[in-house]
């Protein structure tokens, strides 16, 4: 049995979860992480994602919407900007977020906040990949 480490996912609004993880998978801003028990400590930005909990020979996958995470060798926090469970998602709504920010970089107008439409689509391909 792998080691384990306590895993917490703070939302604005609620503690999205709390518990137990053998693994951890999400992306930040300098790319994928997999994060073990004893890890190195390491604080870092979190990237619009699909976080993968691994525990007891389960996996658990989540859209965590961008925020902070801090490692330590026994606990990893995530301070997230939104999170959901596939279930909590709306295929239809992601996809036409996904269409529209496709839309707004691609046309290229001028006034277009060019910033907000690419974190509009990162959001909307976390959580389309999140379902998947």
């Amino acid at each position: 049995m792998a080691d384990k480490f306590k895993l917490s996912i703070i939302a604005p609004d609620a503690l999205f979860f709390e518990g137990d993880a053998e693994f951890l998978e999400f992306t930040s801003t300098e790319g994928d992480l997999g994060v073990y028990a004893n890890h190195i400590p390491l604080t870092t930005i979190v990237e619009p994602c699909v976080a993968t909990i691994h525990n007891d020979g389960e996996k658990k996958k989540a859209a965590v919407l961008g925020g902070f995470a801090e490692i330590l060798k026994d606990k990893v926090t995530i301070l997230a900007e939104a999170a959901q469970w596939p279930e909590e998602i709306d295929l239809a709504r992601a996809e036409a977020s996904l269409k529209r920010a496709q839309e707004r970089i691609a046309a290229k107008k001028e006034g277009t906040d060019m910033k907000r439409a690419e974190a509009s689509l990162k959001r909307a391909v976390a959580r389309i990949e999140t379902i998947e």
